[in-house]
């Protein structure tokens, strides 16, 4: 009975990153919003650029949800690599598109 909500958000998880290049995870809903940070990385010309972004909450609360939008609206990517929605630590990763540089605003939930 517990697989059921989980495959619902992994579904969730592959439409959002399907449609879009921004990264929705979770709810925000009726939600505190614990870290808020801005990814920005210079482009080079020719070049793929790749960031890594780590959050661990000093108070070990759980994540509900996690949004990164990409401000400038390029076909870069967000993953999650660990951790995320259930656990209390987010590792992110960000890739450019070639010649383009990075431009996230991330925020995670509680």
């Amino acid at each position: 009975m517990k697989l059921l909500p989980v495959l619902a958000i992994c579904g969730l998880v592959l439409v959002s990153v399907v449609e879009s290049k921004d990264l929705i995870v979770g709810t925000n809903l009726s939600n505190r919003l614990i870290w808020q940070h801005k990814v920005e990385y210079n482009s080079i010309p020719l070049k793929k650029r790749v960031k890594e972004e780590f959050f661990s909450d000093p108070g070990q609360q759980i994540i509900k949800g996690i949004i990164a939008r990409d401000l400038d609206h390029t076909d870069s990517s967000a993953t999650i690599t660990a951790g995320g929605v259930g656990y209390s630590y987010v590792n992110l990763r960000f890739k450019s598109e070639r010649g383009s540089g990075l431009n996230y605003q991330v925020e995670v939930y509680a």
